[in-house]
């Protein structure tokens, strides 16, 4: 493990000398300091790869049950509406810090009544028993227009926890045994028992556990060598640098060669170090909300089957190629591990339409985004580095490539427009976005993320791989999505 540790510390100079281990959290709403001492500076503001759209104690734990109606949560909520003039926040504010709360949220915006009227949204620790709220709520009437205790706002269940994700890791769309009929594999039943049998792993595993390995057989490692060897010629030349740089470490450190199918185990424990992501075995294709979700915990779910033989350069759906070619080498780049994390938070009780949205945003950049390196496109996005012919055609500058005498459309990676654009699923990409950088992808998702309307703030907290808000809510259950790959 200390060789492993020289090598992440290796990387970690490439890129600057940041870390690579878990990312610090990052704060999305004001700090539990007094009101007074806030005062003075408030104003008023105005279907996917991975089985489609996944830390660690020892033991087992049994996930908890999905509460539906029920206040979570020890935050208390209250609005007040007062008029535009000096001091009338500061007053306010003043009256809250004298009766001992501390603000943990606080967000304003005009009325529809009069632009001369702000209505304040504050959170603070607490229930609404407090015996400080009616005193407060008292003063507060005497000073503002209105004062009212909020109630708890409904949103889409999500998980807080790590752990959490066992709750919804089983409840696939489909299931990866399964096969259709134009599969190539669907007439082999020693193959569809083969996938049964590696199936069990991830409706078995739970959070914490290790892992299972799986014996490859000598035809699944052939398979595995062709995709593997047709690869590496096409990502040598198009790839971007930090996907070139991480290989070399994988292939020391993970097992990826030719004649060797890399361990999910090893792979997780590795990207752990690096990114703090880890891999998760999954039965089939989850909800866009699901996927998303474990993403806000830096666990991406990952298949462990393979691709039929008998077509080693064609697959319906992702399988172990794709997953550790494409998607696992990026995770241990704190860039793209950070974008892909950025995604997750925000997807955390999302409408249904803003996770529509997230996870277009996921499709065009996790999946097939590209970025300038040299005055050159570059791929970082897994559907693209697991797949020679559409690599090329996204890349080459020349025609023919990949079997296309055409090119696609390039756009510049505009999240916002990126959310709404139309994608087949079973064609090359007639559309790419084109980052200027890894680092200006992760901001501009940054950016977008934090624009969105949602009416609660989130913090992740490495160290617990738990997630906490900033106001009392109820998690409703959503509906569950149909989800094409």
């Amino acid at each position: 493990m200390a060789v492993v540790g020289r090598a992440i510390a290796s990387l970690a100079r490439r890129h600057g000398g940041r870390s690579l281990g878990v990312a610090a959290a990052r704060t999305v709403t004001t700090s539990a300091v007094p009101a007074s001492a806030q005062a003075a500076n408030a104003q008023p503001t105005g279907e996917f790869a991975g089985a489609g759209f996944r830390h660690g104690d020892s033991h087992k734990a049994r996930a908890p049950r999905r509460t539906q109606g029920a206040v979570e949560g020890t935050k208390v909520s209250l609005m007040f509406r007062i008029y535009d003039k000096p001091g009338a926040l500061v007053d306010v504010l003043t009256i809250m810090a004298n009766h001992g709360i501390s603000l943990t949220r606080i967000e304003s915006k005009p009325t529809k009544a009069s632009d001369k009227l702000f209505d304040f949204q504050v959170d603070f620790e607490g229930t609404p028993e407090d015996p400080r709220l009616e005193p407060a709520l008292k003063d507060l009437r005497a000073h503002t227009v209105v004062a009212d205790l909020q109630e708890a706002v409904n949103v889409p269940w999500f998980p807080t926890r790590a752990r959490d994700i066992d709750e919804f890791s089983a409840k696939t769309l489909d299931a990866g045994a399964e096969l259709e009929a134009d599969h190539p594999g669907f007439k082999d039943a020693e193959y569809r028992e083969r996938r049964r049998m590696i199936v069990k792993n991830a409706t078995t595993f739970r959070h914490g556990d290790t892992i299972p390995r799986v014996e490859y057989t000598a035809q699944e490692v052939e398979t595995w060598g062709l995709v593997y060897s047709k690869l590496r010629e096409y990502t040598d030349k198009y790839a971007v640098s930090a996907y070139k740089e991480i290989m070399p470490l994988m292939e020391e450190h993970c097992g990826y060669a030719e004649d060797n199918i890399p361990q999910a185990a090893d792979i997780s424990r590795f990207l752990h170090q690096a990114t703090g992501f880890t891999l998760r075995p999954v039965s089939g294709l989850l909800s866009a909300r699901d996927f998303l979700n474990a993403l806000a915990f830096r666990v991406f779910f990952s298949t462990q089957y393979i691709r039929h033989h008998s077509r080693p350069l064609y697959t319906p759906e992702p399988d172990i190629c794709h997953e550790l070619m494409g998607h696992a080498p990026m995770f241990a780049d704190p860039d793209f591990a950070s974008f892909s994390h950025e995604i997750g938070l925000a997807s955390l009780g999302a409408s249904d339409e803003e996770i529509e949205r997230l996870a277009t945003c996921y499709w065009f950049s996790v999946e097939f985004g590209l970025c300038m390196e040299d005055g050159q496109r570059k791929a970082y996005g897994a559907g693209l580095l697991s797949s020679f012919g559409e690599l090329e055609f996204a890349c080459s500058p020349d025609r023919p490539a990949g079997g296309r005498d055409d090119f696609p459309k390039y756009k510049p990676w505009e999240p916002e427009v990126a959310a709404v654009q139309e994608y087949p699923i079973t064609t090359y990409q007639p559309v790419y976005f084109v980052a200027e950088s890894m680092q200006d992808a992760k901001e501009r998702m940054r950016d977008y993320c934090e624009g969105l309307a949602r009416p609660f703030g989130v913090r992740y907290e490495p160290y617990t791989s738990s997630v906490s808000v900033d106001r009392a809510l109820v998690r409703m259950e959503p509906k569950r999505e149909e989800l094409e790959e």
